[in-house]
């Protein structure tokens, strides 16, 4: 029992640097917020923030990871909806329209990552492109169960859509950007399905 509660606190300490540094990373940037900075906001030491993170990219990589698991778990929880196949893409469509909306929205975790680590060798470069990749070959999966035909070319143009959405949600009205893009899903996906249709 004593040795549990000081392993807890690690975790506790791992959780709020993590917490901290990963709203800071998406509403500042990566390269413009110091350690420093994370330690104060966190109020954790520096020997326990390279207890758990042996670097400021260890730190990066685990708030891209993070911000991976959530994407993953919102797909997921449209595919276990037990949707058609037209109404699962749809509710994936309506989660990024529902980020997009939120207080704070600040565009893509990951485009706004690569933009500043655009070594293609980099590890969160490669990172971001891995959850791309995931997301591009989930729509492709969904897109196939509507119609197996054309399904890689018409996950192509849902992730464009979705990034064109994401850039222009923090710029402009999101309300005008969400409708805009459900609009192109919806568009998208009778067009997909149109051969099927009689």
């Amino acid at each position: 029992m004593a040795r549990s509660e000081p392993e807890s606190r690690p975790s506790e300490a791992r959780t709020r640097l993590l917490t901290t540094a990963s709203g800071i990373f998406y509403a500042e940037g990566i390269h413009s917020v110091g350690v420093d900075r994370i330690l104060s906001e966190a109020q954790v030491t520096r020997a326990t923030f390279y207890r758990h993170f042996p670097s400021k990219e260890d730190l990066v990589l685990a708030y891209l990871s993070g911000a991976d698991r959530a994407i993953r778990g919102q797909v997921a929880a449209a595919v276990a909806a037990g949707l058609s196949p037209m109404d699962t893409l749809r509710a994936v469509g309506e989660s990024i329209a529902q980020g997009i909306r939120s207080p704070g929205f600040r565009g893509c975790a990951f485009l706004n990552a690569v933009a500043e680590y655009s070594a293609p060798d980099h590890p969160v470069h490669k990172a971001a492109l891995a959850h791309r990749q995931w997301f591009l070959e989930t729509l492709v999966e969904l897109l196939a169960r509507v119609r197996e035909e054309s399904a890689e070319p018409a996950a192509r143009h849902y992730v464009m859509l979705r990034d064109g959405a994401m850039a222009a949600g923090c710029l402009f009205d999101p309300t005008l950007i969400c409708e805009t893009f459900l609009r192109g899903v919806e568009g998208l996906l009778l067009a997909h399905a149109a051969p099927d249709r009689t």
